[in-house]
């Protein structure tokens, strides 16, 4: 019983801390995007900025900017998280292979973790430049025209097509991807090569080896890669904003867009409902695998 409450005065304080600076700040976020608020003119008339209750959401649901918010994080979720994962999944295999030099190209590969987003994109801003022509073009644009490959030049995330946002997936491609290789590397040194070896002598082909033996294992590693993954896609701000700048219509996301609705707009019980839903489709994604990550565990221990 004394270990007990030892061990429960060691944890109260973070308890605590948490209780008010993430349930309670969620909490007042809520209860400020319903809040009404009004602004006065300059003729001294009153001028309703947000009506307050329900009608905050709805209005904020229906605004084309915050429509084309979403799409754009849908784009930029989709890209991200398939590229992501697609070029994780690459480079683990090349290592697990036992390439020569493969510290060298597994540090290559995280190095890009230890960047920030704002420090990478103010080098990829550069990159995406979208000038296109012996004179406009700087960047990825002016690399295509020197290597005789002018037909690849694109106007990049700035280009008003319904899918601009692939592109700005791109930086954030080249961050990340190494984080889901070294998840799966470590995976795949995880498995016993006896197992490897026994498909083998039962006339398992190479493919047939990871098929079915070695990517089943690996469900749970890509699953949390998926998740966390697509959560960091959903919360995106700091390398849209210094790629795109602070306040760009064709770049807008959610966490943008509430940057704009609270600091330029001076609407915070708009940007605090934008908060709100932002949440709401994070615990979507979120929630779920907690459940089954408990329930896994769970079954583990009995």
């Amino acid at each position: 019983m004394r270990n007990r409450w030892q061990g429960l005065a060691m944890v109260a304080p973070s308890i605590v801390l948490v209780i008010v600076f993430v349930y309670g700040l969620i909490g007042q976020n809520v209860a400020t995007s319903f809040e009404r608020v009004t602004q006065k003119t300059f003729a001294g008339n009153e001028k309703v900025v947000a009506q307050g209750g329900v009608a905050n959401y709805a209005d904020l649901l229906a605004d084309p900017r915050y429509q084309h918010a979403l799409w754009n994080l849908l784009v930029l979720t989709v890209v991200f998280v398939g590229g992501t994962m697609l070029f994780g999944v690459l480079w683990a295999l090349l290592l697990e292979k036992g390439v020569s030099g493969e510290g060298f190209f597994r540090s290559v590969y995280l190095f890009p973790m230890a960047v920030s987003f704002i420090a990478s994109g103010t080098v990829w801003k550069w990159l995406l430049s979208p000038g296109i022509g012996d004179h406009e073009a700087i960047g990825l644009n002016r690399l295509f025209l020197m290597v005789g490959l002018p037909g690849l030049q694109s106007r990049w995330w700035t280009d008003p097509g319904p899918f601009n946002m692939a592109a700005m997936a791109l930086p954030a491609i080249w961050q990340l991807s190494g984080y889901v290789m070294a998840l799966f590397l470590a995976g795949f040194r995880g498995i016993s090569d006896d197992q490897r070896e026994a498909a083998r002598v039962d006339g398992a082909s190479e493919w047939r080896v990871y098929r079915h033996v070695l990517f089943p294992q690996l469900s749970p590693i890509a699953l949390s890669a998926l998740i966390i993954i697509g959560h960091m896609s959903m919360k995106t701000f700091d390398l849209i904003y210094s790629i795109a700048g602070q306040n760009n219509y064709v770049a807008d996301v959610p966490a943008t867009l509430m940057w704009v609705q609270l600091f330029q707009q001076r609407n915070a019980p708009t940007a605090a409902a934008n908060a709100t839903i932002l949440l709401l489709i994070v615990a979507v994604v979120v929630v779920p695998y907690l459940v089954y990550t408990n329930r896994t565990e769970g079954a583990k221990g009995r």
